[in-house]
């Protein structure tokens, strides 16, 4: 049953284009009874091998910036141990709905990008010409702590947040923002991963079941992107994590 529902899902991220870590978590817990923390181990970890075939593609497509997805990756290795450990200390009635609340804001950041770009337009221009230097690494920095965090503490991808960091913080255009962001979060995911994994957390068997059904739902899907008009895959993207939110919200 778990590998015919996410084998379902992945068809659904496939023709959007999303990662779907956490409505992979909404499915696992609400949908399976899944422990909060094994679903986010499993999140994680399934994330390693789905952004590495998707980097790649990016990378030869000249779409990411490797200097800054190593400055920032290497940071978020750190912020994603630290996440996972606070993590560990949350008990499963309160982390359901911070997971739920980190959804809700991925919601509006994608918002922001896909429906309201002109808002950041100038301050993206502005930032150009000062992420350079030590300020350069500073950001990286802090931006890797911060989404690395995220990521391990809640089993998102944190891609939006990324996203547009990457955008504000250094000037880069959505192109490369997409395809330096999953440079980034590569390490993040398999060091998060991992960290779940020794701590006993993982399902070898719902992790296995899990990442089939996503590989073979998302290549299949993606095949169906191009016969959907564009207003509707964005209305598509931003209402698939809303959803997940609020079911884990309210469940």
């Amino acid at each position: 049953m778990i590998f015919a529902a996410t084998l379902v899902l992945g068809w659904l991220l496939g023709c959007v284009g999303a990662g779907g870590a956490g409505l992979t978590i909404t499915l696992l817990t609400v949908g399976f009874g899944l422990p909060i923390h094994t679903a986010i181990a499993v999140s994680l970890s399934c994330m390693t091998f789905t952004v590495a075939s998707g980097a790649y593609s990016h990378y030869r497509e000249g779409e990411v910036l490797v200097r800054l997805g190593a400055a920032v990756g290497a940071a978020g290795i750190f912020g994603a141990l630290a996440g996972t450990r606070t993590a560990f200390l949350i008990p499963p009635k309160l982390l359901m709905p911070a997971t739920a609340i980190m959804l809700l804001l991925t919601t509006a950041l994608l918002y922001v990008q896909l429906f309201r770009g002109h808002l950041i337009k100038d301050y993206v221009e502005r930032n150009k010409s000062t992420a350079t230097g030590s300020v350069f690494y500073l950001r990286s920095c802090i931006i890797g702590l911060l989404t690395g965090f995220l990521s391990g503490a809640f089993g998102i991808g944190a891609t939006a947040f990324i996203q547009i960091s990457l955008m504000l913080f250094f000037g880069i255009s959505l192109y490369h923002a997409i395809g330096t962001t999953m440079m980034i979060i590569l390490p993040i995911a398999i060091s998060g991963g991992l960290s779940y994994l020794v701590n006993g957390m993982m399902d070898p068997v719902v992790f296995i079941q899990t990442l089939a059904g996503l590989t073979i739902g998302s290549f299949i899907g993606a095949k169906f992107t191009h016969l959907i008009p564009k207003d509707i895959l964005r209305c598509l993207m931003i209402s698939m994590p809303l959803i997940g939110g609020l079911l884990l919200l309210t469940n």
